[in-house]
Formats: structure tokens, sequence, C-alpha cells
């Protein structure tokens, strides 16, 4: 059953990429709630798994039906392209209560039960104070088990938002909407983005345009249903998810290595998809310094090529840098 999401004129002008560390840190936590489905992330799943002993999640995971309706106030679409958690955070604490208390009703709602157990009922019986209980524990989350990896997971994800506005700029429109996810169909006769969910809801964007915005945890899934005041969004897995935990001495050729030395190698490696210097640092465990002083040498050898994607400068590999990235390791 699809979603339909209806474009009206002035719609396609008001699309805009948004990256939110809030969405990744729920995401996480319902990675957690079926780590089975999630096999790119077993290495994460392995590293964190002791501090998530630490977390009590039942509250956020009663919230997380496995289908239907979760509280969209929680992980609302991002306020900005690229909202800080801390910014995400107090905008979920200043929900109002009643906002609050419908949401939790609808999410228990879906699974048989949920609203008559201790936890459902502490939710209904006082929302206020719910929606600070819930913003600590998604504070305490994100500190424990995202923010560690938020350099890597950041920079896979501006990577992700670089690609696809190059595809918009050379493509246009329906190029960009019809290869972000198989899952999704554009009809022009009617203006509308359809996307295969688990339910069926067609929304007029009605001049707000729409959020795109990749997810590192929600993979392999697709998201769409955020209902008014917010947004109309569409979350969908980033690209190069596959790599993503990939250690760098795991993917180096042994043969590179010997060509352009360990570290270089390993830089070069390192850039499955463009990154800027702070995410391959602490990625690769280098001094920034070092990193910089490598990016600078294989650029120069033709390896490499920048460009500015807002504050930072992105790396990505030329052909060559391809070709020599994913030579096979020498067997002796």
């Amino acid at each position: 059953m699809p979603y339909h999401l209806r474009f009206g004129e002035g719609d396609p002008l008001r699309i805009r990429f948004a990256i939110s560390p809030l969405w990744e840190t729920h995401s996480a936590v319902r990675v957690l709630a079926r780590p089975r489905q999630q096999v790119y992330h077993l290495p994460w799943l392995r590293r964190i798994a002791h501090r998530a002993r630490g977390l009590d999640l039942a509250p956020l995971h009663l919230l997380m039906p496995a289908r239907g309706h979760s509280p969209d106030f929680l992980y609302p679409p991002p306020i900005g392209p690229a909202a800080t958690f801390e910014e995400e955070i107090a905008a979920v604490r200043d929900t109002p209560a009643a906002l609050a208390a419908d949401d939790f009703a609808r999410a228990l709602a879906e699974t048989p039960g949920a609203a008559g157990t201790a936890e459902g009922r502490r939710l209904l019986a006082d929302p206020a104070g719910a929606v600070l209980r819930l913003a600590d524990l998604l504070e305490e989350t994100w500190e424990a088990l995202v923010a560690p990896e938020w350099p890597r997971l950041r920079a896979l994800l501006e990577a992700d938002l670089a690609y696809h506005s190059r595809r918009l700029a050379e493509g246009g429109l329906e190029r960009l909407l019809t290869e972000l996810h198989p899952s999704f169909g554009w009809t022009e006769t009617t203006a509308t983005l359809t996307v295969a969910s688990g339910t069926e809801h067609v929304r007029a964007l009605e001049g707000q345009g729409l959020v795109l915005m990749p997810s590192v945890f929600t993979w392999p899934d697709v998201i769409s249903g955020f209902d008014p005041p917010w947004q109309p969004t569409v979350v969908y897995p980033v690209r190069g998810v596959g790599g993503l935990w990939t250690e760098a001495r795991e993917r180096t050729p042994q043969a590179l290595a010997r060509l352009l030395g360990r570290a270089r190698a390993e830089v070069l490696c390192a850039l499955d998809e463009p990154a800027g210097t702070s995410a391959l640092a602490h990625r690769l465990g280098l001094a920034p310094s070092s990193v910089s002083a490598h990016l600078s040498v294989l650029r120069g050898a033709g390896l490499l090529t920048s460009r500015r994607y807002g504050h930072q400068v992105l790396y990505e590999r030329t052909p060559l840098g391809i070709a020599l990235a994913v030579s096979q390791p020498d067997t002796d």
C-alpha cells in the first residue's frame, strides 16, 4: 500500500535535504530492538553492547511499533539542514502536552495491550512529565551510543547529500526522486511522489515542500508519514552503508600500502564516499594535520579531487584513485 505525496505549484521549489542526529538516535534505538534485521550494523552493535546494557530503553521501545504510528514529536523533521542534537532535543522538550498526549495514544494503540502496561499508563497520565523524561533518555542514548560515532555517520550522510544534490542539478526533480530508492515512483500527470509502505495515505504538500533525509540506521526501510504540523518528510537509506563499519586496514591492499605508504593508502581507501578531513581523521585514528597532509599529496598526484560543501571541504577519488583503491591485495 503506497504513501502519496502530492506536489502543488510551489512545492518543487521548497524541496530540501537535511541531516538529523536526533533521528539517527531514534533509529539506533530501533536497531537495538530488532538487531537480527540489521546485518550491516553488527560491528556497531558489538561495540556498543556494554553501553546499551546501561540504558533503560523500554519506554522508547514501547512507542516503536513494528508497523504504524510512532510519536512524531520525539523525532520530528529537522529544523534546519544541519541542526545539532542540542537544538533538536530542545525542541522536543518544548512539545505541548496536548500534542504529546495525542501522539502517545496513537502509538500505544498500534500494539495490543501497550496502553494498559505500567509504562503505557504512566505516559498517558502525565504527558508533560513524560516528554521531559523521554527527552532525557534520548539525550543519554545519544551521548552513549551515537555521539562517539557521529563524525563517521555525519561524513556518510553529508556525502549522500552532496551526491544527490549533484544528481538534482544534472537531471532535475523527477530523476532525483526516482533514483533515491526503488520504492519511489513519480507520476508526472498528477505531480505525485508515491512511496511504497505499509499503509495507504495521501497528503498534499500545500506549499510546505518536502524534506528528503538520508539515514544510516533506518536501512533498509523508507519512512514517511509525518502528520501536520510537521513538514512532509521522506527518510531513505543512505548510500554506502555497506562499508560504513569496515576498518581501513581491512580494505587496504598490501600492494597499495607498499606503493603509497600505509597511512596514505588507508586515507585513499577510506574515501568510498566523499568525506572531510575531520571525519577521516576520526575514522582512521589519525591526527587531522596528518590526514590533511596525506590528502594534499593524494590530490596533487591526481588521485583525489576536492570541493567545498557548506563549511567544509569534501574529498573524493578520481577515476585513477578508484582504480588504485579497488585493486586486489597481493597473495604473497
